[in-house]
């Protein structure tokens, strides 16, 4: 049963404030093709994925910013006990392990400004307190977002913070790679692929529908088990659900978002499969898998370099998104970065646990858990 009553509407500066259920599919879907710095994880095509899968958190209400029939404003989230509110409920947007950037859908252009200040009115309403995670602090309207948060009074702290890889397309590929900062990086892939080419014909192949994205999404889940994620029961084919997930969400469908499947073949097999979500500008790289039997090849970085280069020759997109946290590979690839971070966030009001208290338990729990995990691999 849900925890939080569907709110009536409110009005701010004109906009309908509703905390409540998902717009309707053809209004979230025009948001996103008009939104400042779309990504994909909060589009109708993503939760609908989730939804079929089974993977929708009971519980999920949306802030829904409208003018009129037009959606200018969206968040999904939860209400959910946490740690930082000493297990007391807390307001957190939607989050699953696809799910790689929790930025709101606002609206761009002159309305904007306006959306986001309902927007904020919406956030207090839904939540006394939220804790908000891999949130890109320079993307879009969060810098509007946070400055007309921290201009009504809410107290915002940063409990960690990283830089996330992005690749911003030249004018082409030699554009990109003239004075690249990691240019030993490109020297060593062609020797890797040399040597790769020893073995066998090496080939980059590519999907955006059709039985060919179907038989590579299929052989994504295959070679993704084959590795050290099956044998920790993580890879999505382990579980049905999961697997179920990456069929709906890596699927030709209407709507603003394409799907792209990259490979790197071996004698016509696959050895590193890249499945990407695509919109606004932007290929989103969620999921990648190679053959471990071949990690000396480094065939997931050949792979990530073939994408950039076919970014650049077709244009299929004009920067490409990591998706990845701190410490990924990619940082040696990729020339641009964007900042995420994880924040809590209090509206005016009451202030029992103070924002200090709770960046101390937020970050408490996550070195907690970086000690498990070097635990874990010592065994």
């Amino acid at each position: 049963m849900s925890v939080l009553a569907y709110a009536p509407p409110e009005t701010v500066g004109g906009l309908s404030v509703t905390v409540g259920p998902a717009p309707d599919p053809a209004a979230w879907d025009a948001l996103f093709a008009s939104a400042a710095a779309p990504h994909p994880d909060y589009t109708h095509h993503v939760l609908a994925a989730h939804r079929e899968a089974g993977l929708l958190p009971e519980g999920l209400h949306f802030v829904t910013i409208r003018r009129g029939g037009a959606c200018v404003a969206l968040l999904p989230f939860t209400l959910r006990r946490d740690l930082t509110g000493l297990g007391s409920r807390v307001a957190r947007p939607f989050l699953s392990p696809l799910v790689t950037a929790t930025a709101p859908l606002v609206i761009d252009g002159p309305g904007r400004e306006a959306a986001v200040d309902a927007l904020v009115a919406g956030l207090a309403e839904a939540g006394r307190a939220w804790r908000w995670p891999l949130l890109p602090t320079e993307d879009g309207a969060v810098p509007d977002m946070l400055a007309a948060m921290r201009a009504r009074g809410w107290a915002i702290g940063v409990v960690t913070s990283f830089e996330r890889p992005m690749m911003v397309r030249r004018a082409d590929h030699d554009a990109f790679l003239a004075g690249h900062p990691n240019r030993s990086r490109f020297k060593d892939l062609r020797r890797r692929t040399r040597r790769l080419t020893e073995l066998g014909t090496v080939a980059h192949v590519s999907a955006a529908g059709g039985p060919e994205l179907a038989g590579l999404v299929a052989d994504f889940l295959v070679l993704e088990r084959k590795g050290w994620k099956g044998q920790a029961g993580t890879a999505m084919a382990c579980r049905p659900d999961m697997a179920a997930l990456a069929r709906a969400l890596f699927a030709e469908a209407p709507g603003p978002i394409g799907i792209r499947a990259d490979a790197l073949t071996l004698d016509g097999r696959p050895i590193a499969i890249s499945l990407a979500l695509v919109g606004g500008g932007t290929a989103t790289l969620l999921k990648t898998a190679y053959d471990e039997e071949l990690r000396s090849h480094a065939p997931g970085l050949l792979l990530e370099a073939e994408i950039v280069r076919a970014c650049h020759e077709t244009g299929f997109a004009q920067q490409l998104d990591s998706a990845t946290l701190d410490g990924s590979a990619l940082e040696s690839l990729y020339r641009d970065r964007t900042p995420v971070a994880e924040i809590i966030a209090l509206p005016p009001g009451d202030r029992s646990l103070s924002l200090e208290r709770r960046l101390r338990l937020a970050r408490f729990e996550h070195e907690a858990r970086a000690a498990a995990k070097r635990a874990l691999r010592r065994r």
